[in-house]
């Protein structure tokens, strides 16, 4: 795709155009009176933005009873963007419906798991699998985009917004067609579903498909298995919308590419952003992280996520916030320095564009306390001071552009129907989370300064040493035999308790836990003994265990214990194993307890003795940094990321790019507190 210097694109490939990188936020001039837009497009420039999404909840204006549009409102604003060197990332304003849809079509909206209707006045009330809307949205997509194709403003398409946040578990007799479709191409026979989710039980055996409805409000427990079926369909199901309205543009504007805003960290964990990789042409992600101290690695997490998503490739960071949200219980700002480092944490996690929700903070409706980039205040406040310097950071920045994150020697493996199904009730216990236990030991490993890559389960694991599955609950044969084969090739592999129990049916391996993966760990877990709240265990570590442990009944001969239970009915029982496998010295840990940060570090640590791949970053300086890295042909963009409330000096080499940083004597570098430093390093094969 070709590209020139006020052009940008993103592709695939990775080849990301002009060599900038690019800024901005949500824009919705259609709140404003137009004598404030230019205002907007003044201190826009002031600030640096480059680029801003458009029209993303604008239908209701754009048609404003059926087959009329107006769009000159929407020509005008692109027209003004454009002369003013800002370019657009055209939503296809398809997330709402207008009012006018639902009141003639009220079979749109989503019903809930107890049948209760979701009407308008809020956002996103319509139902993925209803025909009518998608012919409405459909319609409206095709005009924009005949209307837009050759605008020159228009860079990029912005697919609906936030696809599933709000509607992505409908209950509707539309979803309930929709799903048996969707099992009959997934099951050769109705015979094969009920094996698979164990119909015999509580008398639920199926003889015809048209038997078969959502996991609806039920008395008690519903099937594991049909929840399982149901959350996948409901994923696909918004994923076929996004499909229907990329043919669209596709076929109208195949030049410009299209993508749609994932939200890989936030509220809908239940889709499987994996699979939607390659029905985008680049990724973008929207993350709000959580606030207070945990806030910082979590933000690091999901972004390295995100970049392990897009295969290592740039992506775009298509929303974050400024200061405080809107939609906690308690939505403290941002502390200062905050807004740099979570935008250069992106950044060195791959993301080649930093972008807001939204550029002006709204003065009504429902998101008017979310920050913006120009907050309530105007422009004379800390908030749009700190957006200009972050401007200025980011055109400092345009090297790092196109290249990719360096690959670490240790994964850590996040499973997204581990996390749906690890979660479910009638378990023994809902008190550990699967998405907390992930982030403890990818906390551990910023500790002991270890870089690790967050990967998807299917991920190619073949280049890394070590590899971590924390409470990876859900194992097929396939990612079992996968793991196996890892294991043998001389990897090392660390699993945690509750992992390994079912198959993707969610039905329990037999033989004792942890299932699939026994005869790999070399240990068989008897039963499970969740701890009371309040409860604490100990193991002879000294770890502390809560909320959960395991009785370990057997071990094989070849199998050391690492760490044993002290205390209470599991006394001198296992509790941390480690087998040595094959000939090319790979090994598999099991951890059957809820241990922590501290304990998972003390279990790293332990491991660290003959394992290279966890040794400490000579730059992560005690875990007080963490360290992320892109490179490219020419150099290393080492990311310099403090942890912490103080200053940090580290010796390290390299031409300062950006961050609150200051060079001493030699090669010291001081970062800010809550800083992120950028340094520029010659790259193996320049020096070479």
């Amino acid at each position: 795709m070709a590209t020139d210097d006020t052009t940008y694109r993103w592709v695939k490939d990775g080849s990301l155009g002009a060599g900038r990188m690019r800024y901005g936020a949500d824009y919705n001039p259609e709140q404003w009176p137009r004598e404030v837009w230019d205002e907007d497009v003044r201190l826009m420039r002031e600030a640096g933005v480059n680029i801003v999404s458009l029209g993303i909840f604008s239908w209701a204006l754009l048609e404003p009873r059926p087959g009329e549009w107006d769009f000159g409102w929407l020509d005008e604003i692109m027209g003004l963007l454009h002369e003013n060197g800002i370019d657009v990332d055209l939503a296809t304003a398809t997330a709402s419906p207008p009012p006018w849809l639902a009141k003639r079509h009220p079979e749109i909206l989503p019903q809930t798991i107890d049948g209760t209707t979701l009407w308008p006045g809020a956002r996103q009330h319509w139902r993925p699998t209803s025909p009518i809307f998608r012919e409405h949205a459909l319609r409206l997509t095709r005009a924009l985009a005949e209307r837009y194709a050759d605008h020159p403003a228009l860079v990029a398409w912005h697919i609906s917004n936030e696809l599933g946040c709000h509607n992505l578990y409908d209950f509707s007799d539309d979803a309930a067609r929709a799903f048996r479709l969707w099992l009959q191409e997934h099951y050769p026979t109705l015979d094969a579903l009920n094996e698979a989710w164990g119909t015999a039980f509580w008398s639920q055996h199926y003889g015809e498909w048209d038997e078969i409805l959502p996991p609806r409000t039920a008395p008690t427990q519903r099937n594991p298995g049909q929840q399982l079926d149901f959350e996948r369909f409901s994923s696909d199901a918004v994923r076929d919308h996004l499909r229907a309205e990329n043919a669209v543009l596709a076929e109208v504007t195949p030049g410009v590419p299209r993508t749609t805003n994932f939200m890989v960290a936030q509220n809908v964990r239940d889709i499987d952003y994996a699979s939607w990789v390659d029905d985008v042409d680049f990724v973008s992600n929207d993350h709000y992280l959580r606030p207070g101290e945990i806030g910082r690695d979590d933000l690091s997490f999901w972004a390295n996520l995100t970049g392990n998503l897009a295969g290592g490739r740039p992506w775009f960071l298509m929303e974050h916030a400024t200061s405080a949200v809107n939609w906690r219980a308690v939505n403290p700002p941002k502390r200062p320095g905050e807004l740099v480092r979570d935008a250069l944490t992106h950044v060195g996690h791959g993301a080649d564009a930093v972008c807001y929700f939204q550029w002006r903070q709204s003065r009504a409706g429902g998101e008017r306390y979310h920050s913006g980039m120009v907050p309530h205040a105007g422009a004379d406040s800390r908030v749009f001071r700190d957006v200009v310097d972050l401007g200025a950071q980011l055109q400092a920045l345009a090297t790092v552009t196109g290249s990719r994150r360096e690959k670490a020697r240790v994964a850590l493996v996040f499973d997204y129907e581990s996390w749906w199904v690890s979660g479910r009730d009638s378990h023994p216990s809902e008190r550990p989370a699967y998405d907390d236990e992930t982030l403890q030991w990818y906390r551990a490993l910023l500790d002991l300064g270890v870089r690790v890559d967050v990967v998807p389960v299917a991920a190619d694991l073949g280049a890394y040493e070590v590899v971590l599955a924390p409470m990876l609950h859900v194992v097929p044969a396939s990612t079992r035999d996968r793991l196996v084969a890892f294991v043998a090739a001389g990897g090392h592999l660390v699993t945690t308790y509750f992992s390994g129990v079912v198959d993707e049916h969610d039905r329990v391996w037999l033989g004792g836990y942890p299932g699939a993966l026994r005869d790999l760990l070399g240990v068989t877990v008897e039963e499970f003994v969740p701890l009371l709240p309040g409860e604490t265990g100990a193991l002879s570590s000294g770890a502390v265990v809560r909320d959960w442990s395991e009785r370990i009944s057997r071990v094989e001969p070849d199998v050391e214990v690492v760490a044993a239970y002290r205390g209470g009915d599991l006394d001198g029982a296992p509790a941390i194993t480690r087998r040595r496998v094959g000939v090319n010295g790979g090994s598999a840990t099991y951890v059957s307890a809820s241990i922590g940060r501290e304990g998972a570090g003390d279990v790293l640590r332990g491991l660290a003795g003959d394992i290279r791949a966890l040794a400490a970053d000579a730059l992560a300086v005690g875990g007080d940094l963490d360290v992320i890295v892109r490179a490219d042909a020419d150099a290393r963009y080492v990311f310099l990321a403090n942890r912490t409330d103080d200053e940090v000096t580290v010796s390290a080499a390299g031409d300062l790019l950006a961050g609150p940083a200051a060079r001493g004597s030699s090669d010291t570098l001081t970062i800010a507190p809550r800083g992120v430093a950028v340094i520029a390093q010659a790259s193996a094969a320049g020096s070479a």
